[in-house]
């Protein structure tokens, strides 16, 4: 599950990493109050530099133009126009964009210096894992590209956690200067503390930001200015202000209407939609179809029950994006008897009906009745064939919809 960054802002903050003042906003009438609210807050005056940023679960904002920095409460309205009018489009979007409806007005702060600072899982080492770099602000995946010696990973203990030396020592590392290392530290702490008792996957600050010298912190101030938040799911059950932050707005359609039917679904970008039951042979099936020449549209698991009420509604989910041009189904019968899954196919098949290309590939207990029950009921489903086998039945979809 992910949230949005000033909901993950707000985590940082209660968990005392000091963030700069801000205010979520849906309307352009209230950006130019907000502005003189979060600058008041920050002491900058009343021409303070303030951020602009379009609330989406997508990256590359900046460069699509939906971080926008405003020294008046004017600029903040034009640049709360612009975002709520307009589709989100970054290498990060579908296509066709995404709709802005929240944006979060920030105060400003001067920079001196960027880093970045993640909480993630290990797998190879089955533990949590403290990354960090000097070259923060932009994508880390760029950066262990260009430079992996930037990157650097601190083990943490699974059972006594981040241990301050820890933290101390990495702040060192990334080169933190006199009071920087307190500051520094802590944060790295309480993003620790944070990672664990939420359930986190994944808890990044980038850019944590040193800010110039000044009267009141002569070795600058460390703080989180952005934050990235995403959750185990299966977990949400002990955490309920997390899932309250829920915003399903920002998710596929068609993948929360599969997880109301217990369907495991992920819409990707071919024309082949794909209806199996196990994620394994998912797996396979699409790998398959790529084989053949062919572009899966989707992942989707029915689950080894399989039922009716399953295979129907997975019918509809896979059809309804528009991009679909044939189906196919792939089913072992294990579990479930295969006489039985042809029937809920061929009964979900004529529910919904199919104008497009459906082959469907049985296999498993009770096969040979079940491939009698679809032969029987090709008359009536006249765009279904079947396949003898797993390659067979890839070749027929991918010759079907290629044709």
């Amino acid at each position: 599950m992910k949230i949005h960054e000033h909901q993950a802002r707000q985590l940082l903050a209660d968990a005392g990493v000091p963030v700069p003042p801000g205010v979520v906003v849906e309307s352009v009438d209230d950006a130019a109050s907000v502005y003189k609210r979060v600058v008041g807050e920050a002491g900058l005056g009343e021409k303070g530099l303030a951020v602009v940023k379009a609330q989406v679960h997508a990256g590359g904002r900046g460069k699509a133009g939906f971080v926008k920095l405003v020294r008046s409460p004017e600029e903040a309205t034009e640049a709360a126009r612009f975002m709520l009018s307009n589709r989100m489009v970054s290498p990060q979007t579908p296509p066709e964009g995404l709709e802005v409806k929240q944006l979060l007005i920030a105060a400003g702060v001067d920079i001196a210096k960027e880093y970045y600072l993640a909480i993630t899982t290990d797998r190879a080492t089955r533990r949590n894992v403290l990354i960090a770099s000097s070259e923060g602000g932009v994508e880390i995946e760029q950066v262990a590209h260009d430079n992996p010696d930037a990157i650097i990973k601190e083990p943490i203990h699974p059972v006594a956690g981040l241990q301050a030396h820890q933290a101390r020592r990495l702040a060192f590392d990334l080169g933190f200067k006199g009071k920087q290392v307190g500051q520094a530290a802590s944060i790295m702490m309480a993003l620790a503390k944070v990672f664990v008792e939420k359930d986190c996957t994944i808890a990044e600050i980038n850019p944590l930001i040193v800010t110039p010298p000044s009267s009141e912190y002569p070795d600058g101030r460390v703080l989180a200015i952005d934050a990235k938040f995403n959750f185990d799911d299966n977990a949400l059950f002990r955490q309920d202000r997390v899932k309250a932050m829920f915003d399903p707005t920002e998710e596929n359609p068609a993948e929360m209407r599969a997880k109301k039917f217990d369907l495991s679904y992920i819409a990707l970008e071919g024309n082949i939609g794909c209806l199996v039951n196990g994620a394994g042979l998912a797996m396979s099936t699409m790998d398959i179809i790529k084989h053949y020449g062919g572009q899966p549209a989707n992942f989707l698991d029915v689950g080894g029950g399989a039922s009716e009420e399953a295979v129907t509604e997975g019918f509809r989910i896979i059809l309804s994006d528009s991009a679909v041009k044939g189906v196919m189904v792939n089913i072992f019968g294990g579990i479930m008897r295969c006489d039985i899954i042809a029937q809920a196919i061929v009964n979900a098949a004529k529910e919904v009906g199919f104008e497009v290309p459906l082959v469907v590939r049985l296999e498993g207990t009770n096969v040979e009745e079940g491939r009698k029950i679809l032969e029987q009921a090709q008359a009536e489903i006249p765009t279904m064939q079947t396949g003898t086998d797993l390659a067979d039945a890839a070749k027929k979809v991918c010759a079907a919809v290629a044709g």
